[in-house]
């Protein structure tokens, strides 16, 4: 038995794409980027190149296929990741002891290295065969987005990820739309958007990022006893990489039946009740010249974020949308905050206008000093945690202005 036999018993029969798309676009989920074919070489599509795909067996169902279709009838975007790079070394552990990794006519295993462990994971053939099964997906499925793992700066697959880079660039002024490509090395942020795998960046960053993470602590696909985090925590983790000009790719894990857990469903949910109160103060806007302040900064860095921050009323991320300025205070304080940053003399010329809280309809009480904004929080919580204060001021607050943003991402662990 090997890893092969694994996929008669992969049916995903109760796998509802309709299902998961009404799920995402209820989350407030804007994008949707399903797993096309991970490390083991196993296409979730209908491939032409790779025989070894859910269409032939397993589940004999286009994932891929469905799940675009469903996604794009919610009005989300569609993209996909592909990991098809790291399948050129992903089985070599089995040549160290009795296994059918060792039987070189099972092509799902990829290429592998001798016996003795040597040789090269990559070639010009594996790279050449990268290059066509990752064009087959741009030709069938027009992802608006393309995520890839880590191999992309291998000095033989390079060549052939510029060649994909182009196709692909191209490909999107033929269909005349916007595209993204996401790596966490190799390429300049403006010439991709960056992306770190379980962790943030600890600086605002001039080039639109992104952070992949997982709402399960210990996995990425479903396991028993998984360890989920909190709506508040991943709430938390959004706003602080909202404020620093990120986007969020929250993973799921579905069984291998094609259901998603109660509880991953009900924190997705949860989630997509805060942004229907606070998604103003997060979608379409913008940094302002720093991306917060407070005493807790959270944790930074790839692989870290597994660890909650205990934030506190004095813990704000800001973000900015034409004349209005959002200050989410991560923490409640019947009393009311002070914001700092937001002194008489913080915006130069521009006086505020109004000062509400989303979701609430009560009057709140404000002054500015040379110390900063004092604002009081309403009689009632309009939402579970991270509490968004809308100041509108009389002129744009987000533009033209001296800003902390840096254009060097950090530097990706593993």
């Amino acid at each position: 038995f090997g890893y092969k036999d694994f996929i008669p018993l992969f049916k995903a029969e109760e796998f509802d794409a309709d299902q998961w798309a009404k799920l995402f676009k209820a989350s407030g989920a804007k994008y949707v980027v399903p797993v096309a074919e991970h490390h083991d070489g196993f296409a979730m599509y209908d491939s032409e190149l790779n025989e070894w795909n859910s269409v032939k067996m397993g589940p004999k169902k286009d994932i891929v296929g469905l799940l675009k279709q469903a996604v794009e009838k919610e009005g989300l975007v569609f993209g996909l990741s592909t990991h098809r790079a790291e399948n050129a070394w992903f089985y070599n552990g089995g040549i160290n002891f009795p296994s059918d990794v060792q039987d070189t006519t099972i092509a799902l295993y990829g290429r592998r290295l001798n016996s003795n462990g040597s040789g090269a994971a990559y070639n010009e053939s594996f790279a050449q065969e990268w290059l066509a099964r990752t064009y087959e997906l741009i030709n069938t499925y027009k992802p608006k987005l393309i995520w890839f793992d880590w191999t992309v700066n291998n000095p033989i697959l390079m060549p052939y990820f510029n060649k994909f880079m182009a196709y692909y660039y191209n490909s999107a002024l033929d269909w005349k739309e916007h595209v993204v490509v996401n790596t966490k090395q190799g390429y300049p942020p403006n010439v991709q958007v960056w992306d770190m795998e379980r962790g943030k960046s600890d600086k605002m960053m001039k080039f639109p990022w992104q952070t992949d993470t997982s709402m399960g602590k210990k996995s990425w696909g479903y396991i028993n006893g998984e360890e989920n985090k909190t709506p508040e925590q991943i709430i938390h983790d959004l706003v602080d990489i909202v404020s620093k000009n990120g986007n969020l790719l929250l993973n799921i894990g579905p069984r291998a039946d094609g259901s998603i857990t109660e509880e991953q469903i009900d924190i997705l949910l949860s989630i997509g009740k805060w942004l229907e109160v606070n998604g103003e103060a997060i979608y379409g806007t913008r940094c302002w010249k720093k991306f917060g302040e407070g005493v807790q900064w959270g944790t930074a860095g790839s692989f870290s974020d597994n660890t909650a921050t205990a934030y506190t009323v004095q813990d704000i991320r800001f973000t900015t949308k034409g004349n209005d300025f959002y200050a989410i205070v991560l923490n409640w304080d019947d009393a009311g905050v002070l914001i700092k940053s937001l002194d008489k003399n913080a915006i130069a010329d521009a006086k505020i206008l109004n000062v509400q809280m989303l979701g609430s309809n009560e009057t709140i009480a404000w002054t500015q000093t040379d110390e900063g904004l004092k604002v009081s929080f309403p009689t009632t919580k309009p939402c579970s945690s991270a509490y968004t204060f809308k100041i509108t001021f009389d002129k744009k607050v987000g533009e033209q202005l001296e800003s902390e943003a840096s254009d060097k991402p950090m530097k990706h662990a593993g």
